[in-house]
Order: C-alpha cells, then sequence, then structure tokens
C-alpha cells in the first residue's frame, strides 16, 4: 500500500503542519513508513503553500508526490494549479468557503466540507489545519483516529491541545453522505 497526499493551500492556513502531522501520525503512532515534503511561495502568508505526504506499508523509495491519490485543496488558487495532477480514481476534499468552483474536467471524486466553519466552531481559525485533518482520516481512513490524535498533541503549540482537539473531533465528526460533491455556488 502507497497513498501519496498533497494539502494545497495559502500560507497561514497551516497545511504543512497538517502535512507534519499526518506524516508523525502514520510513521511514528501507526508504525507506517511516511515521508512529507514542503513548499512556500513568495510570501509566507497569502503564497501558495504546499505539503506533501507519502505513507505507505513498504520502505518509501521515491518521497516525492507526483500524482496524489488524495489531494487537499484549501483555496480557489489550489485546486485551480492542482488538480491535473490527482489520480482520476483519486479523492479531491476541498473547503466550502474558500473554494467556490471545482474544475469542469476534475475525473476524482469529490468532497466539499465546511472546513473553515468548523474552525470557527471549534473557536478559532488557526485550528482549519486540525479540522481538515479530522476531514481528510474520516473521508479517507489512511490513518486512525487515535494516531491522529497522538500525533496533533505532539506537534500543537502548548496551551492550544484543547481548541486542537476539539477541531480534530469536529473535522472527524463530518457525514461523508451529507457532503456535497459540488461547492453551492457551483451548478449542475
Amino acid at each position: 500500500m502507497r497513498k501519496d497526499i498533497r494539502f494545497s493551500g495559502i500560507g497561514g492556513q497551516g497545511v504543512v503542519l497538517a502535512s507534519q502531522v499526518l506524516a508523525e501520525a502514520a510513521g511514528v503512532y501507526q508504525g507506517l513508513h511516511a515521508v512529507q515534503t514542503q513548499f512556500y511561495g513568495y510570501a509566507i502568508r497569502g503564497g501558495p503553500s504546499t505539503g506533501d505526504v507519502v505513507i505507505s506499508s513498504e520502505p518509501v523509495t521515491y518521497p516525492w508526490v507526483q500524482r496524489p491519490d488524495v489531494f487537499v485543496a484549501m483555496a480557489q488558487s489550489a485546486l485551480d494549479t492542482g488538480w491535473k495532477d490527482v489520480k482520476p480514481d483519486g479523492l479531491v476534499i476541498v473547503d466550502s468557503v474558500y473554494v467556490t468552483q471545482l474544475p469542469a474536467g476534475l475525473k476524482a471524486k469529490s468532497y466539499v466540507a465546511p472546513i473553515t466553519l468548523l474552525s470557527d466552531e471549534a473557536g478559532t481559525r488557526k485550528a482549519i489545519n486540525i479540522v481538515m485533518l479530522g476531514v481528510f482520516t474520516k473521508l479517507t481512513g489512511i490513518v486512525t483516529y487515535e494516531a491522529l490524535e497522538m500525533a496533533v498533541l505532539a506537534r500543537v503549540p502548548k496551551g492550544t491541545e484543547k481548541v486542537n482537539l476539539k477541531a480534530l473531533e469536529l473535522g472527524y465528526g463530518v457525514d461523508p453522505a451529507k457532503l456535497p460533491s459540488k461547492p453551492a455556488s457551483v451548478k449542475a
């Protein structure tokens, strides 16, 4: 089993930290092989940001994600520039606030999740990446909730554990059957 995963968004959304937490959950707490790489754009906040994770049951001999099995887009610009790389039988997860339109040629299965809205419910948009990890885990099952929870507790700043655990729980609590496959602004 090898899964190539890409989290993409804009600086400040925590996609790189999310990829680090996922790699730690898989590698340290679940005993799988995991490699994480990252890319920052020209600006710390507002520029493009990507975190890639390869999770495998075998040692990872090639650490770069070229054709993601799972692509999480936290911004429209991230989706617009990255969707063509996703495997046709892959999965695309987008945020319902920051992504307003899916590309016409997208063949992968897609879910529109209220990631930003759930982070507001948790009490802070700073936890948007942790909500995203909860949604990701619920929809993919690539790592266990317990492994992810341990990695979150190991990685988030001291004093923020409670709000981040709430964010993780809210994200994991989504019902896949109730998530739309297109943003509300897209006409069928």
